[in-house]
């Protein structure tokens, strides 16, 4: 089987040859397979309703009406710009020396003198210590991301705030770069054009990161990894 694919592979690239790659034919994707609809958080449903003596209904989007993101499924822009930079420098050093000396006089002495005669028993006990400890210490890290993303609002707190949830998937060949971001925002903090700059998001998760085979080949093996666990040193 691997041998047949192998080989309609070769013949599709023979094929191929001087010609530009096809683009692929636009289809509904509901009847793609393994197709699934999206679930997403949204408000709850408006009657619609006609005031009287007027041109609009109810729940439809106005001419004046603010459009900036205030509750459930509504999609407002991230300005994620993150540059950080850091340099902590930390030195330690300490010390200690210490000396005892005991002895034994009188009766005891001269028993001791008798027995040893080449050692005085006024210096027979002499202790000493000494420690001394070093430790340096350094952090240099610099941090730069600056992008958008589109985030949907997923909660309402009681006291108007909004939780909001964002992710961003770009392929290119055989690597996916992911952008992750949730947090809470203040309504009155999203611009007139309906963005937020990711600083004044409160408990911000921002993950930017990536998956694929440059990822996996970047990534020490699980033997060496299991080794590393055991064996830190």
């Amino acid at each position: 089987m691997g041998i047949s694919l192998t080989a309609c592979t070769t013949a599709n690239r023979i094929a191929s040859i001087g010609k530009a790659p096809s683009l692929t034919a636009i289809e509904n994707p509901q009847a793609r397979a393994g197709y699934k609809p999206v679930s997403m958080p949204m408000p709850e449903p408006e009657k619609v309703s006609y005031q009287p003596n007027s041109l609009f209904i109810s729940g439809k989007r106005g001419f004046f009406k603010d459009q900036r993101a205030s509750k459930v499924g509504d999609i407002l822009t991230v300005d994620v710009t993150i540059a950080d930079k850091a340099q902590i420098a930390n030195k330690t050093s300490r010390s200690r020396t210490s000396t005892n000396d005991a002895g034994a006089g009188g009766v005891v002495g001269s028993i001791f003198n008798s027995v040893v005669p080449d050692v005085s028993a006024n210096g027979a006990i002499e202790l000493s210590s000494g420690s001394a400890d070093t430790g340096d210490g350094s952090v240099n890290r610099s941090e730069t991301l600056d992008t958008s993303v589109a985030a949907v609002v997923v909660q309402v707190l009681p006291n108007g705030n909004l939780v909001i949830e964002g992710r961003q998937e770009v392929r290119v060949n055989f690597e996916v770069r992911d952008l992750i971001i949730a947090g809470v925002v203040r309504p009155e903090d999203i611009g007139a054009n309906n963005t937020i700059p990711s600083e004044k998001i409160a408990q911000a998760r921002i993950s930017y990161g990536g998956r694929g085979q440059i990822t996996d080949v970047q990534q020490p093996r699980y033997g060496q990894q299991f080794m590393d666990a055991i064996l830190p040193f």
